[in-house]
């Protein structure tokens, strides 16, 4: 018995011991992030943006499992992931049925709306041949140049990235020496410097066009969002990639390439709650003046 004493004593003497020398320090950081390590670890020298640096690393891991754009997929197929969910969403679903019969999914890296934008646009172009559709864009592409100079960019930190979408947007077009098919438009899209070359010209375009109409934009932007001027809205939140987008980038974006834009909202939201329906918004580019 004084054995089995000594033993439990000195079980429970380690049992102590490791609780104050743990092998895992938690340590909780001023944003409330909470990051684990190994007691040897100089803690003294980890700051939020070390937090932050490791979580969009993680996030950034789990979206390079999804390509950038994706292929078509039924909408059933959106139906079945929502089948335990929400009674609103999945009548919603069953109504975006009535009018569209597949989506494309894109990698959700803050780039999302301009790629499904840019693959959208460009399809359409594939599937119609609209050759006045093409000439119409190319001019409101040229004046986004001219734009761009007139704002005080320097024209090689852009061209290259106005250059790659012109010569997508023509390849598309029959006849041209480089004419594509839906695959190799869907390849090319999931191709990182293509898509991100695209993606940084749709940012561009973008800016271009709230810094040019500042006026128009800025209650949209200064005491709306983090931003003091309509210039360092565009310059932290609209050229930079994996910047998410609004309704602020829609509407320019729209407006500059002269564009219409339908965003579907599958959401709990309804405007009538005795009619079922999907709450969307049209942006139907204005003049630009």
């Amino acid at each position: 018995k004084l054995k089995q004493r000594r033993r439990k004593k000195t079980r429970i003497a380690k049992k102590l011991e490791s609780l104050r020398n743990p092998r895992v320090c938690r340590v909780k950081m001023d944003s409330g992030d909470v990051v684990e390590g190994p007691l040897e670890a100089d803690w003294s020298c980890i700051t939020d943006d070390d937090v932050m640096q490791q979580h969009d690393a993680i996030q950034a891991e789990e979206a390079n499992k999804i390509p950038f754009v994706g292929d078509k997929e039924p909408l059933s197929t959106l139906a079945a992931e929502y089948e335990t969910g929400l009674q609103i969403l999945r009548e919603k679903i069953e109504l975006l049925g009535e009018t569209y019969g597949e989506i494309r999914r894109t990698r959700g890296d803050g780039n999302c709306f301009f790629r499904s934008f840019m693959f959208s646009y460009l399809e359409h172009i594939l599937e119609t041949q609209d050759k006045a559709e093409v000439e119409h864009v190319l001019k409101n592409i040229e004046q986004c140049r001219k734009t761009l100079l007139d704002l005080g960019y320097q024209e090689f930190t852009f061209e290259d990235f106005f250059q790659l979408f012109i010569d997508q947007l023509e390849s598309v077009l029959p006849g041209s020496e480089s004419s594509t098919s839906i695959d190799t438009l869907l390849e090319k899209s999931r191709d990182q410097l293509v898509s991100n070359y695209i993606v940084m010209f749709l940012r561009f375009v973008t800016a271009g066009e709230i810094r040019r109409r500042a006026e128009f934009f800025e209650p949209f932007i200064v005491g709306v969002s983090s931003s003091s001027s309509v210039e360092q809205f565009c310059k932290t939140s609209v050229e930079p990639m994996g910047e998410e987008s609004d309704h602020v980038h829609i509407i320019a974006l729209s407006d500059a390439l002269g564009v219409p834009i339908r965003v579907m909202y599958l959401d709990r939201s309804s405007c009538d709650p005795n009619k079922r329906e999907v709450n969307y918004h049209e942006f139907i580019p204005g003049n630009r003046l």
